[in-house]
């Protein structure tokens, strides 16, 4: 069996919900473009993603990375703050 290194995902977004305990809500958007009309619009995606020292609060802008699966849902990490 090879050994291989796998890319993990990064993406940005904003910090949506601190409500829980050494978890936050990332809000991930992205424009998608439509396929008949050539038009670009915004789509939105929500993720859990991990906090160890609950360092990020409502309405920052933060890097995550996949990582391995943490619980039921949290399958992100937060690694730093956006700029």
């Amino acid at each position: 069996m090879e050994n291989k290194k796998t890319q993990k995902r990064i993406l940005e977004g904003i910090v949506v919900s601190d409500k829980m305990s050494k978890t936050r809500v990332v809000e991930v958007t992205r424009l998608k473009k439509h396929a008949r009309y050539d038009k670009y619009f915004k789509v939105s995606r929500r993720y859990k993603a991990h906090d160890e020292k609950n360092g990020y609060a409502i309405g920052a802008k933060v890097m995550i990375q996949e990582t391995r699966p943490i619980s039921k849902d949290k399958r992100w990490t937060i690694i730093s703050k956006a700029e």
